[in-house]
């Protein structure tokens, strides 16, 4: 069963599922509190977003892409790899995990970009996780 628990500004039109982030953040934070904050939105991330709708660059797929790539380097592979099998209990490689993390985050900042007016997307849920 999927979780309802959700971060500040996600509204689950693109997430089904954030657990897998808030197992992130709780395994980072016994680590380093800053891997914790790498893990977060920062008004960058909402500058960047808003500088690529304004780009005329819009394709929902396209913008998932483009975000997951930029969150991807700010993800730990194994707290990652950790928080997948402890959330969802699958084994999966460091990779594949960073990749999850990073597009939860990715939906996370569109879900909040809408809230803010900075997107907007219409039609069913798409979600990601």
């Amino acid at each position: 069963m999927e979780s309802e628990r959700r971060p500040m500004f996600a509204d689950g039109s693109i997430v089904s599922d954030y657990e897998p982030l808030f197992k992130y953040w709780e395994l980072a934070k016994r680590i380093n509190e800053e891997l914790v904050s790498k893990a977060m939105l920062t008004n960058d991330d909402f500058n960047y977003l808003k500088d690529i709708v304004e780009s005329g660059k819009t394709k929902l797929l396209d913008l998932i892409e483009v975000l997951k790539f930029r969150f991807k380097s700010r993800i730990d592979p194994k707290i990652a790899r950790k928080a997948l099998e402890e959330s969802k209990g699958i084994d999966v490689d460091e990779d594949y995990a960073r990749d999850y993390i990073a597009k939860i985050l990715a939906g996370w900042l569109l879900e909040a970009g809408k809230i803010w007016r900075i997107i907007e997307f219409k039609g069913a849920r798409l979600p990601l996780t």
